[in-house]
């Protein structure tokens, strides 16, 4: 949390970098943003650390981490991304972090040597390589590198699911039988396991104001994690029955350090945590320093105590919430009106900060969740200077 002095300073290093730009706009910090990297690199116990793509939605920020000691190779979320990273320099190693039905990008994928050498698909079913077939028949193209997606959501008893719903690998059994399914299809190669630990990952354990919540929320994550180590052991395991898995990949920034102890992973990924968006602040463990925000101008003042900006309605997926709305961070002392939230056209804002804005000041808001800030704008203005497009900036959209 910024002091208000602190506050201060920051508010005016981000104001004076970004003097030329009329809002809105996002931006991000890239001293806050290195520091990040590095401090998840720190964390990851000398395993290489994938970026999630997903989580950054900038080419030239995923290059500027993958520069650095610690970081090795991408995390995408779709096939076509894969393949648009690949074509651009920007990776080549990409992990596709969902199953695709994508046909024109596995057409594409099929057809081209080097992409099929650099791209590895995620699968946790026969009927996914079957599509493969269906659109390029394995004589009729290169050997095609597949990632199995282990489910390691908690099940501590029958009816009770923790965790995210994802893939029907829950068992070590299974995992190996969709192995050995693999190893015996003409042209593919099991090269990797992965198990996303949502439950441990992506579950803030200090959440605002709810201390029994936050209890719960960490005796879970204690009897999980035992149970993750249990099972991804032995998906492994099973798995390298039938092939030798160049990668166990696991983790993201919310579970960095828990899961590069895990003896079986070999790697982890991570992206939330460059941007230091506001979910992160509800982490004990570590929380990255806010490295991407966004501005909106001051346009009314209704009232004492009270001022408008224009736009605001920047929401985040997943379950409807407030924690998933925007909050304003600067200049401190601001916050959203129960009644409004975050409009898509306005936005009212109350606190003893809004008498000292004038018509045309800028507020300065933290996104809920990391990549998805990139979907509204075309560029990202860097604190000291200049700018870098966005996927959106390069006519990209891969949702």
């Amino acid at each position: 949390m910024l002091v208000a002095g602190n506050a201060d300073a920051v508010r005016g290093r981000y104001d004076l970098a970004t003097a030329q730009v009329e809002p809105p706009f996002a931006a991000v910090d890239l001293d806050a943003f290195d520091a990040n990297a590095t401090a998840l690199a720190d964390r990851s116990a000398g395993k290489p650390i994938r970026v999630a793509t997903k989580s950054v939605r900038c080419r030239t920020l995923v290059e500027r981490v993958l520069g650095r000691t610690g970081w090795r190779g991408v995390l995408s979320y779709s096939l076509s991304e894969a393949i648009w990273l690949v074509g651009t320099g920007t990776a080549g190693d990409v992990l596709v972090a969902y199953p695709t039905a994508d046909r024109a990008a596995l057409a594409a994928l099929a057809a081209d040597d080097a992409l099929a050498a650099a791209i590895t698909l995620m699968i946790d079913s026969s009927d996914q390589l079957d599509l493969v077939d269906a659109v390029a028949p394995a004589d009729r193209r290169p050997g095609l590198r597949v990632c199995l997606d282990a489910d390691l959501s908690w099940r501590p008893a029958r009816g009770l699911h923790i965790g995210v719903r994802r893939s029907p690998l829950h068992t070590a059994q299974s995992v190996g039988a969709l192995a050995a399914h693999v190893t015996r299809r003409r042209g593919f190669r099991l090269t990797g396991l992965m198990g996303y630990e949502a439950q441990l990952a992506g579950v803030g354990d200090t959440p605002a104001g709810r201390w029994l919540r936050a209890r719960a929320i960490r005796a879970m994550q204690r009897w999980s994690y035992v149970d993750v180590l249990e099972r991804r052991a032995a998906a492994v395991h099973a798995a390298r029955q039938h092939a030798d898995l160049e990668f166990v990949n696991g983790g993201g920034t919310g579970s960095m350090a828990a899961t590069a102890a895990d003896p079986a992973v070999t790697e982890l990924t991570a992206g939330s945590g460059l941007y230091g968006p506001l979910l992160f602040d509800t982490y004990r463990a570590w929380r990255p320093r806010p490295a991407a925000c966004f501005a909106l101008p001051v346009v009314r003042r209704p009232g004492p105590g009270l001022v408008t900006v224009a736009g605001g309605g920047w929401i985040a997926s997943g379950p409807a919430g407030t924690d998933r709305l925007p909050t304003p961070w600067l200049p401190a002392g601001l916050r959203l009106l129960r009644a409004e939230g975050a409009g898509e056209v306005q936005t009212p804002l109350r606190g003893p900060a809004a008498d000292r804005l004038a018509i045309g000041d800028r507020v300065w808001f933290r996104h809920a969740k990391a990549g998805e800030l990139c979907e509204h704008v075309n560029e990202l203005h860097l604190v000291p200077g200049g700018a870098v497009p966005t996927y959106r900036g390069e006519g990209r959209a891969f949702g």
